[in-house]
């Protein structure tokens, strides 16, 4: 008996929709569903075509040598002219704003006689890698924190000819403010969070500092009264060159005047210079103050930043269970937000320019930079046949297997390091390197292989978005702060900005090694 379509009444008692019209609606509905996914899906892979670079292109933009400097640009030349066909970095214009925008900047304010007392080095770190920045940066915001004064900070500079800089034939941002690095204030719909003393965020509760102000407002506010230091001046008599004499001897000098705005010239240089960093003993009496010190105990990676580590949280070190992104999570401290990965290995490994750069290291006799050089982790001494300028065959040798290690070497020192107490349970390893693809895929395969690692990744394997490729370095940087293990390059400054995060968070020194 054939089944005939029925007219069914609704609740009113009216005529109710047939079932052919019932199938056409439907038919109609799974056809739009299906248009719509489609058009999703084309539209996501075409973003991400545009938005993301391809992860074998991932380089280290930014070197660690202090000597490099970006090439001049020509201000007559245009940058189309300079690199044909090149896709031009991002200028992050919406951080420049943000930074101007901060509510301790009264820019409509007149006069700012009443504006806290402020402190700028004019003669700060510029051309050179995040790391050498970064360590700088710090010693900055302590100054100026012991000091009662308002850091000014600045932006992380390649250049500051025109808007890009030339490495390595490639165009890069001359600048990259520095909200897009570390953390300040992040903004909601629904809330502000704040964090960040570095960038212009509150200091914790019950410490009343002035917060940091960008150095565009500094120029605004102090133009015509501006009281300036010379670094060799303040420095005369300086019983030592660490770190903890020379913060005492600023923060004194600073005490004892009244000018609201006070600036280290230029020239010689601001007060913490490579000879600082370079001193294996320089942080040793300042550092139990340091640590404790809102600059660091409330220091974050910026939301870009972070937000790159969640897009590549899996690639990193994949999961076993749910773990709340960090962009989404609310700031409380350094040491709470940025836990320990569990069974997480993190390399720091340098090509390129640090074969000619340990050679230089063995000929003087180098030690390990001072952010390296924590009294609880392992220490360096430099060899007999180095020093003076010069370096025999097995002093090169012994400094090329810490500094600039070979497949073989890299592979050889895990294995040591994984034997240990605290590296039990290692199954994942992250490599940071801006090491060539072939090399990288062959230390990979390596560590897979004879380490049987269930999952080895590396910086190349990144995902990133156009703006956070120029940051990358922090991305690193926050990996390696949480790893369960580090083992890095004692006389890299990138790896000092980790240990010392690893430090300041209370790892265990038998989880940060060296090569």
């Amino acid at each position: 008996m054939a089944v005939l379509p029925m007219s069914m009444k609704d609740s009113n008692g009216y005529s109710g929709m047939s079932d052919n019209a019932r199938l056409c609606l439907r038919f109609a509905a799974k056809r739009y569903l299906v248009f719509c996914f489609t058009g999703f899906v084309v539209f996501t892979l075409l973003l991400r075509s545009l938005y993301f670079h391809d992860p074998q292109a991932t380089e280290t933009i930014a070197l660690e040598d202090p000597e490099e400097k970006p090439a001049l640009e020509d201000p007559d030349e245009e940058p189309q002219e300079r690199w044909p066909g090149a896709r031009l970095p991002p200028l992050y214009s919406q951080y420049h704003e943000y930074e101007l925008g901060l509510p301790q900047h009264h820019w409509h304010a007149t006069p700012h006689e009443g504006e806290p007392k402020v402190f700028f080095m004019a003669g700060h770190n510029w051309g050179n890698g995040w790391g050498n920045v970064f360590q700088e940066i710090v010693m900055n915001a302590y100054v100026s924190y012991k000091s009662n004064r308002a850091f000014v900070f600045y932006n992380y500079t390649w250049s500051y000819d025109g808007d890009y800089a030339d490495y390595n034939g490639k165009p890069i941002p001359s600048r990259i403010p520095l909200s897009a690095l570390v953390r300040a204030r992040i903004r909601t719909l629904i809330s502000v969070s704040v964090a960040g003393p570095i960038v212009g965020g509150a200091f914790p509760p019950g410490l009343h500092s002035p917060p940091a102000i960008a150095e565009q407002y500094y120029r605004e506010i102090c133009t015509g009264r501006i009281k300036y230091l010379n670094r060799d001046e303040v420095h005369k008599n300086l019983p030592a060159r660490n770190m903890d004499a020379t913060s005492k001897r600023w923060v004194a000098t600073l005490g004892a005047l009244d000018d609201p705005c006070v600036e280290v010239t230029s020239d010689p240089g601001a007060p913490f210079d490579w000879v600082v960093f370079g001193d294996r003993n320089a942080i040793h009496e300042v550092w139990a103050d340091l640590a404790a010190s809102p600059v660091l105990t409330h220091f974050g990676w910026s939301s870009l930043v972070e937000l790159a580590f969640d897009t590549n949280r899996e690639v990193i070190s994949p999961t076993s269970v749910y773990e709340p992104p960090l962009s989404a999570s609310t700031y409380t401290a350094n040491a709470e937000r940025y836990t320990e990965i569990k069974g997480l290995l993190v390399l720091h490994v340098r090509r390129g320019d640090y074969e000619g750069h340990c050679e230089h290291l063995a000929r003087w006799a180098s030690s390990y930079l001072a952010f390296n050089a924590h009294r609880a982790l392992e220490q360096f001494d430099p060899p007999p046949g180095t020093g003076g300028g010069e370096a025999t065959p097995e002093g090169y040798a012994f400094y090329r297997q810490h500094c600039y290690p070979s497949i073989e070497q890299i592979v050889a020192r895990v294995r040591d390091v994984r034997a240990g107490e605290h590296a039990q349970g290692l199954e994942h390893v992250y490599i940071m390197t801006n090491g060539p693809a072939p090399w990288v895929a062959e230390l990979k395969a390596a560590l897979a292989d004879t380490l049987h690692f269930k999952h080895v990744a590396s910086s190349r394997d990144l995902v990133l978005n156009w703006e956070q490729k120029y940051v990358a370095q922090a991305t690193d940087m926050l990996v390696g702060q949480r790893a369960q293990v580090f083992i890095g390059n004692g006389w890299s400054s990138l790896t000092g900005g980790i240990v010392l995060m690893r430090m300041a968070n209370r790892f265990h020194p038998e989880t940060t090694r060296f090569f």
